[in-house]
């Protein structure tokens, strides 16, 4: 803790103390994060919530349509696929916090989301994935069955998009509040205002897809109306990866909280089959507006 507290002090050469540039050196506060740099992470963040609710908005046409699902097949495959979308962010936050750190996390996400998207795309438009004498166009009525190679390319891409959507949702957020120090009087504030910013962003990229994508894909093919959100996440990483040497990227010199959680599980396991006295670690948990620290102490008993 004494490690941590130094990293905070304030420092003379005007750097932001606990952060490092993009080469593992001290930040300056003047020419890396607030809004020049969170401004790259709102942008990647509405092109993801345009990406992930492209392909689930209009998710249920697409079963019933072009592959050819019963209503009832289609709605529990989506159960299905959301539930998982929605649990893999606590596995992905745990292996981003403890081993690749946020931006990596988010760059791995973004690569894995124009993968995913672009094999969708060209599952929906390429007549090769498509059974005898259907295209992209004529399966829109639902006349065409769909051939076993387009059904396993999309559900095995529909799965990767959540998995890409996983390593978006923990990290893009502390990222983007990352790049304000929260010890500093007029980054605090602008702190505060990204938030309304970040969710203003998201609605925006979620209402944009609903409208633009759902109807492309409705009335003009799916291989478009894939296509587009793929396109919108390549030109979203590459500006996200232009903003590298403006990120603070902040140093830690604890283990992981859920590593030091796991810790004290083993431990209290341990102790529980022994009749001897046991050492066991007690967390102490702080939750602030700002975040969460632990505090490791031994004890007996």
């Amino acid at each position: 803790m004494d490690a941590t507290r130094a990293l905070l002090l304030p420092r003379s050469d005007g750097a932001v103390p606990g952060v490092v540039d993009f080469r593992g050196g001290p930040a300056p506060r003047a020419s890396t994060g607030r809004w020049s740099a969170a401004m790259f992470v709102l942008g990647v963040e509405i092109a993801e919530r345009f990406a992930y609710h492209g392909v689930s908005a209009n998710l249920i046409s697409y079963l019933t349509g072009p592959l050819g699902e019963s209503t009832a097949g289609a709605a529990a495959a989506i159960n299905a696929w959301s539930g998982v979308a929605t649990m893999l962010p606590l596995l992905v936050a745990c292996v981003a916090d403890a081993w690749l750190g946020r931006f990596r996390t988010i760059v791995l996400a973004s690569v894995l989301f124009v993968v995913s998207m672009g094999m969708l795309t060209l599952s929906s438009a390429l007549p090769v994935f498509h059974s005898d004498g259907c295209t992209s166009f004529t399966s829109l009525s639902g006349a065409c069955s769909p051939s076993p190679v387009q059904v396993t390319i999309f559900y095995v891409s529909l799965y990767l998009v959540a998995l890409a959507e996983a390593g978006h949702k923990p990290c893009a957020q502390a990222f983007g509040a990352d790049q304000f120090d929260q010890h500093h009087p007029e980054e605090s504030v602008s702190r505060s205002s990204f938030f309304n910013w970040w969710y203003f962003g998201m609605c925006s990229g979620t209402a944009a897809t609903t409208m633009v994508s759902s109807y492309i894909q409705d009335n003009i093919g799916w291989g478009l109306g894939f296509g587009i959100p793929c396109l919108v996440m390549v030109l979203a990483l590459a500006m996200f990866l232009l903003g590298t040497r403006r990120y603070r990227y902040y140093t830690s010199t604890q283990s992981s909280p859920f590593a030091r959680l796991a810790r004290a599980f083993v431990a209290l396991l341990k102790g529980s089959k022994s009749s001897q006295c046991a050492k066991l670690t007690l967390i102490t948990v702080e939750i602030d507006v700002f975040g969460l620290s632990c505090d490791e102490q031994h004890s007996c008993g």
